[in-house]
């Protein structure tokens, strides 16, 4: 990363207007988060909130929507659906492209059919907010009603109407935030967002973890003030501090580890010109899927534990019994559980860790299409280092793409489980784990790359300087005018 160019690129106007533009939007969005739903009592709403996602039986869908919108489920805001229904959305259109062959031809038509199916996408978000408005309300409803809270019990239809109809305008409203934020060509501003959210709630959460640690027992003196922590809280806080730095790092690196393939390009002659005779890489990602595994896995993990809620208030014995068991078999597990509940407890961890195993290698079967890899390479003359192009190279990428992805999906399985494994430590819930980290980096790295990149292109002018260029050292460089960026490396110096 040159944080020189990037630094001088804040002379610019036009860098400084982007930057300016970002950060506002950035605001707009806070602000948004935390503007309630017109419905009833706000104080008392917030109360029973505040209990409800304090509570260790917090269902992790609740926790996680609750990261993803910047706190805005925990505060029933008009941003509470968030960028969930554009997320869905989108990944519903991904999945289209490559079952319907128009949608195909019109993804291959280059900028033209990228904005015709981004148009689509937006258009399938809206029918999306809706359904997800009524489905979070009702499912946070029915939550705080088995905690002993209200919220939205007694609504009426024209308060129905309201809440759904707020929350899907705040959904749309932060899609087109999220564009606006892309338009400045300095990070993808759908992700940004998400990732602003997460790092909103960073405050709250670490304080309710240090707070569940401070011990009653002993009391430290620093600097004249009494502090109640006892010895066994202190390596408890030295300890989460380490395995967060030791887990950032670890993230980092499973997010940049791709495996380069050489490509070699066969050299052709059309009339007096010769094209080819290059040799490229292809990198393949270790992690090509992203967190949408996550994301899905979480998702269908919440299907059983909100149909057991819905089955335990019947009147039948037996389907109340399933809904029972439906709710303790699928419900995030604590400490406690793992005390009192026995094998049962494992049903959870063991179904997140083989979802997110499962979606892993179905996204990326989804996103990496081989065969489309090897046919481009084979029309442009292009072939893969001792392989040959075609079927045999189409079946060498799979090879590749499913090592890759088989320990990939096990990182990612792992990464899922770990704010499960720390609760059985600390006995806290915990909303912000690995996949929040590995957001939060992907997100960072990508919105660094894109800001180098802005930078490059408004201080491209000053390249002519000779801070910006090695200085030519034989004379038959200096006589042709030969320099080289300096922020490339310098070229070594044949024997």
């Amino acid at each position: 990363m040159n944080w020189k160019i990037i630094w001088q690129s804040l002379n610019h106007k036009d860098m400084r207007k982007r930057i300016l533009a970002v950060l506002g939007i950035i605001v707009v969005f806070r602000l948004l988060a935390i503007v309630p739903i017109p419905l009833g009592s706000s104080s008392n709403l917030h109360q029973v909130l505040t209990n409800l996602f304090n509570s260790k039986n917090t269902p992790q869908l609740l926790g996680f929507l609750n990261v993803l919108s910047g706190g805005a489920l925990a505060n029933f805001s008009i941003m509470l659906a968030g960028l969930g229904p554009y997320i869905n959305a989108s990944i519903i259109m991904q999945l289209l492209t490559k079952a319907i062959p128009k949608l195909e031809e019109l993804h291959k038509e280059g900028e033209f059919g990228q904005k015709k199916i981004n148009q689509y996408t937006r258009i399938l978000t809206f029918p999306l907010a809706i359904i997800q408005s009524i489905g979070s309300i009702f499912l946070l409803r029915q939550v705080a009603q088995s905690l002993g809270g209200n919220v939205g019990s007694n609504a009426t239809l024209i308060q129905w109407i309201i809440m759904v109809g707020a929350l899907t305008g705040g959904s749309m409203l932060l899609m087109w935030l999220g564009e606006l934020v892309t338009e400045q060509s300095i990070g993808n501003g759908i992700s940004l967002i998400i990732t602003v959210g997460i790092v909103s709630r960073l405050p709250a959460n670490m304080y309710q973890i240090v707070n569940s640690q401070l011990g009653k027992k002993d009391r430290w003196k620093i600097f004249g003030h009494s502090i109640p922590m006892d010895n066994r809280a202190f390596l408890y806080l030295i300890g989460i501090i380490v395995i967060t730095v030791l887990l950032t790092w670890v993230v980092v690196k499973l997010n940049e580890a791709a495996r380069n393939l050489t490509v070699n390009y066969a050299k052709r002659v059309q009339g007096n010109r010769a094209y080819g005779g290059v040799t490229t890489t292809l990198p393949v990602k270790l992690i090509t899927a992203g967190v949408i595994p996550i994301i899905f896995a979480v998702a269908f993990l919440s299907v059983p534990n909100f149909a057991g809620t819905l089955m335990s208030g019947s009147g039948n014995h037996l389907i109340a019994h399933i809904g029972a068991d439906m709710q303790n078999w699928f419900q995030t597990p604590s400490s406690s559980t793992f005390a009192t509940n026995g094998l049962q407890a494992y049903i959870y961890p063991v179904t997140y860790f083989l979802l997110v195993f499962i979606f892993t290698f179905f996204y990326t079967s989804v996103t990496f299409n081989a065969k489309e890899i090897a046919e481009n390479l084979q029309k442009q003359g292009g072939f893969l280092e001792g392989i040959r192009s075609g079927k045999q190279t189409e079946k060498y990428l799979s090879k590749v793409v499913n090592r890759l992805t088989l320990f990939g999906a096990m990182s990612l399985g792992i990464l899922a489980l770990l704010p499960i494994i720390a609760q059985i430590f600390i006995n806290q819930n915990i909303t912000i784990g690995g996949t929040s980290i590995l957001i939060l980096v992907s997100v960072s790295l990508q919105t660094l790359r894109a800001v180098e990149s802005r930078a490059l292109m408004v201080t491209y002018d000053q390249y002519s300087q000779p801070d910006f260029f090695y200085e030519p050292e034989t004379g038959a460089e200096a006589a042709t005018g030969a320099r080289r960026l300096k922020f490339l490396p310098p070229l070594k110096k044949k024997n």
